[in-house]
Order: C-alpha cells, then sequence, then structure tokens
C-alpha cells in the first residue's frame, strides 16, 4: 500500500501554495459525476452529429406521379435478387475457363444487355433494395430499427405495379408490402429462425424461394381469380435470394459453398425462367432483371464501401431489352473486362438506384416519387420516340422533387439568409421543358435525350444542394463546441490537477457574463424557431453556449496561465507540444496504416533506454522490450477473419490454462496472511471457463464444419461463461496483480469463445505488457523523484481509494496518457480490425449463435471489440493509483488527446469521391469517437473491476469453522 491516508482538508481553508488536488475541493465547478456525465452527454452528440450533417433522411413529399404516355414494351417484371451477390464472383471464370452461372452468362452473351451496378454506403440489405426498389439512398438512421422497418414511409416501383408477388426474407419483404398503398403487395417468407449461418446448407433458403414460386404458378391453374391477376399488364414477380450472402458469411465468398450456390440460383433463375415463359405461352412480353443489394468482403461481412462490397452484378433480358451489343473496345479503369472475358460485350455501368426507374420504363408504372435513379437508355430496345418520352418523364419526375425541396428550404428559412440554386431558377426549368418537348415533337430525339439528361443531372445537384444546404452552418456548430469542450477539460486539468498558476480565489459568479451568454442562446434558439427548424438543430446549435460559457467563466484562470506559460522557456514549451502534435499526427496516421502502430510499438521498446530507466531496471526493461516487439508484430498481422485458425485458438487456451496453473502454483506456495480456500476455488473456476472454452470452439468449429449446426450444449455453456465472466473477477481479491490476472482469465475465456485466429493470443501478449507497463511506472516515478516506490505485490486496490491527498500532475503524466491512448488504440488494430465498420468477422459469434440476429450479434462484436480496452483500462487504473494519482487527473488528458484526434477526423469526413473515400472517413470518425466514448465508460468500468469485491454468505461460514 501507499502508506496511512493523509488527513483531510480542514473546511473552507485554501492550500497555501498551489491548488489542491485531493477530495476537500471539487475538480471543477461542476462535481465529477456530473462532469463525466456532461462528457458523455456531448460526446454522444458529437457523434450523432455526423449523420444529421451527411447522413440525413433525403426524402421529400407532396410530388405528383409521372409516367411515359407512351405503351410499355413488357407487361410484367421478374426481379431476381442474390443478396450478397459480388460481380467478380457472377461473371468470373473458372480456373478451367467454364463459367460459374453457365445459364446467366448465355444470357448476357446471347439475349441481354449486362454491367455493374454501383451501390452506396452503406452496403447493407434493407438500404441496397430500397436503392433498386424505390430509387434512392436511404439514410443511416434505419440502422436503429435493425434495417428492417420503415422510418419514412416511401414510394416504390412495387406500390405503382397492378400486382406484386414476392418470396423471400422476412427481413426484407415486408417493409414493402407494410409502405405500399392498398392491398396489392403479396408476400410469402421462410420463417427467422431458418437464417442459420450453421445450417446444413444456405442455399436451402433459395430453394424454398424457386419451389414456392413454381408451386403458387402450378396452383394459379385452378384458382380463377389468382389466374386473372397473373394475366393483367403491371405486375412484378420479386424474388430474394438470401442464400448467396448466407454462405458468404458463414463460409467466405472465396469458398465451395458460395460458388456452389451461385450454380444453384443459375440454375433456378433458368427453371423459373423457363417456367415463366411458358405460362404465358412465350407471349414474349416478360422482362427479366437479376442484381444484388450488396457485394461482401473477403472475410464475409459489408456495410463500408470497399469496391468487394459496391460492385455488383447486372443482367437485364426479355421484353423491351436491348440484345449484346458487340464491341472492338471499350475503356473502363479497372481490368473486369480482361479478367472476366467479356471485352467484346458492351457493358454498361448503371448507378443502383437506376435500376428503379428502369424497371418502372418497362412496365409502365409511374417512375417511383423519391426516385434519384436516371433512366439507362441503352439497356431498351423500343423506338427513339419512347426513350426521349421515357427520359423526360424522368426529368420532370426529379425537378419535381427539386421543386418541393426547395419551396421547403425556402419556407424554413429567412428571405434574405436564403440563397437559391441559381442553375435552376423558375425561368430556366420552364425554358429547359419547353425546349425538350419541342424537340420531341419536332422528332429530334436526340436532342431532347441530351437536352433531359443535362436536367435531370441539374436538378439532381440542386437536389443535393438544398439537402445539405445547413450542413456547413451544423459542421462549424460542432467544431466550436468541440474546440471549447477541449479547452475547457484543458482548464479543468490545470486548475485541479496542477501548480501551473497561482491560487485564484473563487469568484463570485458574473452575472453580467451569464445574461450575456444567455442572450446569445435566446437569439439562436429565436433564429432556430422562426425557420421552425428541426429540434436536432437546437442542440448542435445551442452546444457552443453552454461550453464557451463553462470557458470564458474561468477567464482570470487564462490570464494567470498566459502569464505563467510567458516565463517559461519558449523552446522548451514549442519542444513539448511539437512532440504531443507528432504523437497525435501518430495516431491518426494508424487509423489509414495500421503498421503506424508498429513502429510506435518499436519506439516504445527503446522508452527505457532513451530515459536511463534501465539503469535501475534492467530485468523489468527487458522484459518490456520483449513484450514491445512481440505486440509490435499483431498490426502487422493480416485482417481478422481472412484466414482462420481455430488450432491456434485452441493452442492460445491451452497457453492460458499453462499460465493459469503456474499462477494457481504461486498462490498455493505464498505466505500471503489474506489469501484464503475461497480464492483459490474462485482462481480454479476461472480456469475451469477457460478449458471449456477451448473445448466449445473445438467442438462448435467441427460441428459446423460438418454442417451440423451450433449444438444447444455449446450454446449454453458460451452464454454461461459470457454471464460468469462479469462476475468471478468480484469474488477474487482486490491485491492488485490478483486482481488483474483475475479479470484476465475471465475476459480470456469469454475472447476465446469469440475468436477465429490469431487475434486469440493478442490479450495475453497485451495483458503480459500492461502488467510490466504497471512496474515500468513505478520506475519511472522513483527515477523522477515523484514518489517511493510503494510494493506491489501487496498493493491493495480497495485501500488505494481511500487515499484523499494525491500529488500534482507532472510533465512525464502527458507521457503516461499517450501510452494509454495508445495501447487503446492499438487493442483495437491489433487485433485484426481495419478502421472500417467492415472489419468485423461475423463467424466470431458462431460459438454463442448462428441464426442472424443483427443487434445480437453486433452486440457480441462489439463486445469482443471492448474486452482488449476492459484489459488497457483496468491497468491504466493501476497505474493511476500506484503512481499517486487522482482517478481523473490522468484521465482527463486522455480526453484531450483523443478529443483532438476527433476533431482531427471530423475535418477529414467527406462527402465527394469514391465511396471507399466517403465510407472510409466516415467509418474513421464514428470509430474515433466511438474509441472516446468507450474510454469514458471504461474509465469507471475498471475502477469497479479493480476496486469492489463482492463476498459471498458461505464465505462468512468458512471463517467461523
Amino acid at each position: 500500500m501507499l502508506g496511512r491516508p493523509e488527513p483531510r482538508c480542514p473546511s473552507g481553508r485554501e492550500p497555501s501554495s498551489s491548488i489542491s488536488v485531493g477530495l476537500c475541493q471539487p475538480a471543477v465547478a461542476m462535481g465529477i459525476p456530473v462532469f463525466i456525465l456532461a462528457g458523455l452527454l456531448v460526446h454522444c452528440v458529437f457523434l450523432v452529429s455526423i449523420f444529421e450533417i451527411y447522413f440525413s433522411s433525403p426524402l421529400v413529399h407532396g410530388m405528383t406521379p409521372q409516367q411515359t404516355p407512351l405503351p410499355p414494351p413488357a407487361k410484367r417484371l421478374v426481379l431476381f435478387v442474390a443478396d450478397g451477390l459480388r460481380a467478380d464472383s457472377l461473371y468470373e471464370l473458372n480456373s478451367n475457363n467454364t463459367p460459374q452461372a453457365p445459364y446467366l452468362r448465355g444470357v448476357l452473351e446471347n439475349n441481354g444487355s449486362w454491367g455493374i451496378s454501383h451501390t452506396r454506403v452503406p452496403t447493407e440489405s434493407r438500404p441496397g433494395h430500397v436503392a433498386l426498389i424505390a430509387g434512392f439512398y436511404e439514410d443511416v438512421s434505419a440502422v436503429a430499427k435493425g434495417w428492417k422497418e420503415n422510418p419514412v414511409e416511401f414510394d416504390s416501383v412495387f406500390n405503382e405495379s397492378k400486382y406484386t408477388w414476392s418470396w423471400g426474407s422476412p427481413d426484407i419483404l415486408p417493409m414493402f408490402a407494410k409502405g405500399a398503398t392498398g392491398d396489392h403487395v403479396y408476400t410469402f417468407c421462410y420463417t427467422a429462425e431458418s437464417e442459420d449461418f450453421g445450417a446444413q446448407d444456405a442455399a436451402e433458403l433459395d430453394m424454398w424461394v424457386f419451389d414456392h414460386v413454381k408451386s403458387f404458378f402450378n396452383s394459379s391453374r385452378s384458382n380463377q381469380t389468382l389466374f386473372s391477376a397473373l394475366n393483367e399488364e403491371k405486375v412484378v414477380l420479386f424474388l430474394h435470394l438470401l442464400g448467396i450472402d448466407t454462405n458468404g458469411h458463414a463460409h467466405r465468398p472465396n469458398s465451395r459453398e458460395y460458388k456452389e450456390n451461385i450454380k444453384k440460383v443459375d440454375e433456378g433463375v433458368k427453371e423459373i425462367a423457363s417456367m415463366i415463359d411458358n405460362f404465358y405461352g412465350n407471349d414474349g412480353k416478360t422482362a427479366f432483371i437479376l442484381t444484388s443489394d450488396h457485394g461482401m468482403t473477403d472475410w464475409g461481412s459489408h456495410g463500408a464501401g470497399h469496391p468487394s462490397e459496391t460492385l455488383t452484378p447486372l443482367i437485364v433480358w426479355g421484353a423491351g431489352v436491348n440484345y449484346p451489343q458487340k464491341v472492338t473496345s471499350q475503356f473502363f479503369e479497372d481490368n473486369f473486362l480482361k479478367e472476366w472475358k467479356l471485352e467484346n460485350l458492351k457493358r454498361l455501368d448503371v448507378n443502383q438506384a437506376d435500376i428503379a426507374p428502369l424497371m418502372a420504363s418497362l412496365i409502365g408504372v409511374p417512375f417511383p416519387l423519391n426516385s434519384v435513379g436516371t433512366l439507362p437508355l441503352e439497356y431498351l430496345n423500343n423506338s427513339a420516340h419512347f426513350k426521349a418520352e421515357s427520359i423526360f418523364t424522368n426529368a420532370v419526375q426529379i425537378l419535381e422533387q427539386f421543386k418541393v425541396k426547395m419551396s421547403h428550404k425556402k419556407e424554413t428559412t429567412l428571405s434574405f439568409l436564403f440563397t437559391p440554386f441559381k442553375p435552376l431558377s423558375d425561368s430556366e426549368q420552364i425554358n429547359f421543358l419547353k425546349k425538350a418537348r419541342l424537340y420531341i415533337q419536332q422528332q429530334k430525339y436526340d436532342e431532347a435525350v441530351s437536352l433531359c439528361k443535362t436536367l435531370i443531372n441539374l436538378a439532381l445537384e440542386g437536389l443535393s444542394y438544398y439537402h445539405t444546404y445547413d450542413r456547413l452552418f451544423l459542421g462549424l456548430s460542432i467544431a466550436v463546441s468541440f474546440v471549447g469542450w477541449t479547452a475547457y477539460v484543458i482548464l479543468v486539468i490545470i486548475k485541479t490537477h496542477t501548480n501551473l498558476t497561482k491560487t485564484i480565489q473563487a469568484n463570485k459568479e458574473s452575472t453580467v457574463l451569464f445574461y450575456s451568454f444567455a442572450f446569445v442562446g435566446m437569439i439562436i434558439a429565436f433564429f432556430l424557431l422562426i425557420q421552425t427548424c428541426p429540434w436536432t438543430y437546437y442542440v448542435y446549435c445551442l452546444l457552443p453556449v453552454p461550453v464557451w460559457y463553462a470557458v470564458v467563466r474561468e477567464l482570470p484562470l487564462i490570464q494567470d496561465l498566459a502569464a505563467n506559460l510567458l516565463s517559461l522557456h519558449i523552446g522548451q514549451s514549442m519542444g513539448f507540444l511539437l512532440v504531443c502534435a507528432l504523437g497525435i499526427e501518430i495516431l491518426v496516421f494508424s487509423f489509414f496504416y495500421r503498421s503506424t502502430l508498429t513502429v510506435g510499438l518499436l519506439v516504445f521498446a527503446g522508452w527505457p533506454v532513451i530515459t536511463q530507466l534501465w539503469v535501475q531496471a534492467k530485468t523489468t526493461t527487458l522484459i518490456w522490450t520483449l513484450l514491445c516487439v512481440l505486440l509490435a508484430i499483431f498490426p502487422l498481422m493480416p485482417v481478422v477473419g481472412r484466414e482462420p485458425n481455430i488450432p491456434l485458438v485452441i493452442a492460445t487456451g491451452l497457453l492460458t490454462l499453462l499460465i493459469s496453473c503456474f499462477s494457481l502454483a504461486s498462490l498455493c506456495n505464498s505466505k500471503n496472511k489474506y489469501r484464503s480456500n475461497e480464492d483459490l476455488k474462485v482462481h480454479f473456476y476461472q480456469m475451469l471457463s477457460v478449458a471449456l472454452s477451448t473445448y466449445v470452439v473445438s467442438s462448435t468449429h467441427d460441428s459446423l464444419k460438418n454442417k451440423q449446426g451450433l449444438p444447444v450444449l455449446n450454446q449454453i455453456i458460451s452464454w454461461m461463461t459470457l454471464v460468469s465472466s462479469s462476475v468471478l473477477p468480484l469474488l477474487s481479491p482486490t491485491f492488485l496483480f490478483q486482481r488483474l490476472f483475475s479479470i484476465l482469465l475471465s475476459l480470456m475465456s469469454t475472447y476465446l469463445l469469440l475468436s477465429t485466429g490469431y487475434e486469440a493470443l493478442f490479450p495475453l501478449v497485451l495483458s503480459g505488457l500492461m502488467f510490466v507497463w504497471i512496474s515500468m511506472e513505478q520506475e519511472a516515478l522513483q527515477h523522477y523523484g515523484l514518489s517511493l516506490k510503494p510494493k506491489l505485490a501487496v498493493f491493495n486496490f480497495s485501500y488505494a481509494t481511500d487515499i484523499t491527498q494525491f500529488r500534482q500532475l507532472h510533465l512525464d503524466d502527458v507521457r503516461r496518457a499517450f501510452f494509454f491512448v495508445f495501447f487503446i488504440v492499438t487493442a483495437f488494430f491489433g487485433t485484426g480490425n481495419i478502421a472500417s465498420v467492415n472489419s468485423f468477422d461475423p463467424a466470431s459469434v458462431y460459438c454463442f449463435l448462428t441464426v442472424f440476429s443483427p443487434f445480437m450479434m453486433g452486440g457480441l462484436l462489439v463486445l469482443k471489440v471492448v474486452i482488449p480496452f476492459v484489459l488497457v483500462s483496468c491497468a491504466f487504473e493501476a497505474v493511476q493509483v500506484t503512481t499517486q494519482l487522482s482517478s481523473k487527473s490522468l484521465f482527463l488528458i486522455v480526453l484531450v488527446l483523443s478529443d483532438i484526434m476527433a476533431l482531427h477526423f471530423f475535418f477529414l469526413v467527406k462527402d465527394y469521391g469514391s465511396w471507399l473515400d466517403i465510407g472510409t472517413s466516415i467509418s474513421h470518425y464514428v470509430l474515433v469517437m466511438s474509441l472516446t466514448i468507450f474510454m469514458m465508460l471504461m474509465n469507471g468500468l475498471a475502477q469497479l473491476l479493480t476496486t469492489q469485491r463482492l463476498e459471498l454468505p458461505r464465505r462468512t461460514k468458512h471463517h467461523f469453522t
């Protein structure tokens, strides 16, 4: 222990030389719990703001439906959506030069048109289907409902059809039926439990669809009402094929199962197309479209903007569709044409939302009201007049949205502040429409098409202009809040944890200052009110007011600090700031290149040599260096999930057991008078938990490999292990190394169940380094003469919290805080994650569940990310209390460092360029903000895990016998 607690400060007495850092004086004007709560709320606002600013709903209502006046080429449309099918997986040839999908390859070579459909972020099933069928790109708010429910009502091709029959997943079909007007969209779904990643063969989901479509048509022959409905015009048949996506998640896109599923889909499409043609007597009035909602990464996930996720196939054939167009050469930036041996067939790429107007044009229904797709005319085999009328209808339909959007923005903006979109003024709109209609009447169809495409592009630009009208304003509000919050936290650190300033007497609240800021807040609120802004605008725009009020009211402190800083040596101050800036830039750079962390860890390995610490602790320094080098290997490893290695997970489990045995033997041989048999039992239970986890990983892997599903016993053990891992550490003694090792064992038992490869080793190596870090910080403390070196072996967390006097911050404490942030970032990237929302491997959760459940699976994947954070946070808590620092002082420095990183990424967020760039920039900001919020939560969790102890009733009985 650190010795007896110092006496408490007398009430109302100020220290004479510097600002006290004990519990006798509040850390800030607001109490510590209130400060943490305020920090959490502010950071949650910062995190959510990015979606309001960059991903708000694009929908507007009040448009008039627009329909091509000429008769359509098709009476009915069959839409096949192969969920999770990548473009390259369908188009590429096998090693023996045979196609993956022979029937579809024959279609694109002989009967129809083909290309790549470019999807947008987020590459999830719901937004993909909304883009395909409704023609607009959905906002991220739909994720809050698991992509299953309609956050907003929208129009779709299904809604505009006479009848739509659909077969497939209960996650997708109901949202289009629910949003439809009237009773003309029918759904046939299998049960949600059928979507099992561990099932014998996920291709059975697709077989279910094909079989039910066949039986549906067979039954219609004996059902006159159904038969008549099927023979109507403007009919849509939608087949949602989830098997490929499920097999991709379970086995990866390069697996045999994924490729065989593509073959089964190919055969199923062939049978359905043939059956439908026969049913309608080969009347040539059926159009077919095959595409996908999104692709998939090599490691079986999707959601971000990697080309493997955003490039999906599109094959269209049948009534009204162009035949293959032979070409001698065509230019694309990629090399796919050569790889797929399709250089001589014209590739017609589209944006995903363009497919909705294509379907509407083929069967002659009004274009979906919110569609932003441009009709791809090259897919149509029709007269020039039909194409011109169709693209004109498309232009008017998008222009209608532009008018509504402009009108809405004009109504909610003060007239002197409103800046219209000049290229499409009212007079320009009339000119465009008059000229286009005149061209069509004069049969100048090419000129009409060209003019309509120009109008569509301008209308889309205008839609984007008004949709992002408030972006700069909101972005500046958040940036001002960011800077204000960071400045406030820095002032809190200086005021309560350092002696950089003289003692500032508690100044009376300035009434003038308070009312000034209140007046500013009222003015802002008034402007927002008269413009009828949404309530979120009030949050973003009013947030800077209290934040900057808290900063400005510390003006005497700022003046005193400025005077003190000016008296310091300028060179030293600049050097210190440059080192801090370099450290933060290294952390920012690591989000783009994981290997940056390797360089950082190698520098860490040399830290004791640079600071001469090795002189007084040669053995500890040697172990520190070895573990730093060992941990530096992990950021160089491939992304998790690409190369599953279950034997390595099992070996890690056995290694953990071996280390536990040594620890148990050491505990048994120790002469610690506080040790009891109960402590040994807890240790033994944790070892048993690790052993069971190792068995479950091995058994589950074998069962899934043999396609026997997830064994129920394994599932029960996994969930019990997860629950017990949060309780067992609280039963162990609160001696420093015993408690930390207990936390490691409990978390390792859960982490093993969530591991698929080398990442299982990571917490062991990380924890080893954390144990040595605690010892190294003691050496550093003694090296700088800040404190006597405590005996860590008998240091007790529960007694440490009784200390009422802590030392003040030293310059070296900034380095400690940086180490913590660096280790937290390493804890994320070192386990094989990349700085993207698609880096997580779904196979990680298969010991717990295999039936698709987005929230449950997401929660388990988040837990996997959090476990290394908890290990680092607990070690950081140990560093704080053993170096005689307030539990909040170092954490506040951490908050400043992470907020500067977050502000950095906030300015790097962009909505232009490739979808990979856009998705990555948003992923970076979301991740760094999530890390900051997690660190705030981890701070409290670490204190709970290290200081609290549960006393079982039987333990008391044991003492009295």
